[in-house]
């Protein structure tokens, strides 16, 4: 019998062509259909990671990532923002106890959504900070239940100073949408759908219990799911790169079996050598690409259920890893676009928002270049350095 777990991913499997049919109206509205958003909630997506202890599934972190590919596969901005708000009580549990416990009070589908850049200022005073931001990237915050937004806290108008020397205290705020502006910014080449506008504060009071340290912040609840929150985030960024890889090469096999023939071609797609190479070699890659990050995935889950605390350097080699596996699904999206032809720009082609979505993607700082380099520097001794 499938456990819970495994029913959530065929259950995804299975909703998964409902998703990709609603692409064109995702991107054209720059955010998830409220009717998609209320099925995807109902399917238990936002809640797979919530404490079982507060109505939630609990799943383990491995099979969350299979559900992140096969929603990205479907649509990419789809992927990416389901990705964002089941992070949630990940998110969360950085909180006191006594605060997530309140906030999950109705109920486990809680969605938050904002900024993890220190673009704001929260001026401490008493048992509040007053808070003044603006962040950008606010994936889903058209439909969350609370924004966060990371601060630099101050006191007396000056920065306070932080556990690392030389460097500011930093919390993310956390305060109900109501009190935010939503700035209508996202006009971008790729992953349209998730909604990621600016959001912006202005005198806002954040009582210190609704305030939390991204970064360095230790979760309030036990499990091995709460206990390497910023590797599984970096992880799950890989896993929306991979599905959107595959629904990639899924299109130009599909495509390459309709016995389409480029234009002063001898002979049709599928019968050519040099395409054939190039579709196995991306097949291949792409296996290996999925083999590592599972397998960095499966490493970090091990070390979470055997109660051993995340070193930096492991940390550092797990989001080396994601910027590599999301570099390398770029590359096998880039050879099943150019591979399509003529065909490929057409708005009506899967391929040309593969190539956007990916590319929009490997844009964030978790998939940046120089987490390969900081990964280079660990192998050779060197010490690693995890700054945000």
């Amino acid at each position: 019998m499938a456990n819970q777990a495994e029913t959530l991913l065929n259950a995804v499997r299975d909703f998964a062509p409902k998703i990709s049919a609603r692409s064109a109206k995702i991107e054209a509205g720059r955010r998830l259909p409220a009717d998609l958003l209320a099925d995807l909630i109902s399917l238990g997506l936002f809640r797979m990671l919530t404490p079982k202890s507060h109505g939630g599934m609990e799943i383990d972190f491995p099979t969350s990532m299979e559900i992140i590919e096969a929603i990205g596969e479907a649509d990419g901005a789809s992927g990416w923002t389901v990705m964002i708000g089941s992070e949630t009580p990940q998110l969360l549990a950085l909180l006191p106890r006594h605060r997530f416990d309140q906030l999950y009070n109705d109920g486990p589908d809680l969605i938050v959504g904002g900024g993890f850049a220190p673009r704001g200022t929260a001026e401490l005073r008493g048992g509040e900070y007053l808070v003044n931001g603006r962040w950008a990237f606010a994936s889903g915050c058209q439909h969350c239940n609370w924004l966060i937004g990371n601060c630099v806290v101050t006191e007396g108008g000056k920065p306070r100073a932080g556990m690392m020397p030389g460097a500011p205290e930093i919390r993310a705020m956390l305060f109900p949408p109501s009190a935010a502006k939503i700035l209508d910014t996202w006009s971008v080449s790729g992953m349209r759908g998730t909604g990621s506008h600016d959001i912006a504060v202005e005198n806002v009071r954040v009582p210190a219990e609704d305030s939390l340290d991204i970064f360095m912040g230790q979760s309030s609840i036990a499990g091995p799911l709460y206990a390497a929150h910023l590797a599984y985030f970096a992880l799950h960024i890989a896993a929306v790169g991979i599905g959107i890889a595959k629904r990639a090469l899924r299109e130009i096999v599909a495509l390459a079996k309709t016995s389409k023939q480029r234009l002063y071609a001898p002979a049709s797609m599928v019968d050519t050598p040099l395409f054939q190479y190039r579709i196995g070699n991306a097949d291949l890659t792409l296996r290996a690409a999925r083999a590592l990050l599972m397998d960095e995935a499966n490493k970090i889950w091990s070390n979470a259920v055997a109660g051993n605390p995340l070193l930096p350097d492991d940390q550092i080699r797990a989001t080396g890893t994601v910027a590599w596996v999301s570099h390398t699904a770029a590359t096998i999206v880039d050879t099943c676009y150019t591979a399509g032809g003529g065909s490929a720009p057409y708005d009506a082609s899967p391929l040309q928002r593969c190539l956007r979505d990916i590319h929009t993607l490997t844009q964030h700082a978790a998939a940046a270049e120089g987490w390969i380099t900081r990964a280079g520097a660990v192998l050779l001794g060197q010490p690693g350095t995890f700054s945000v």
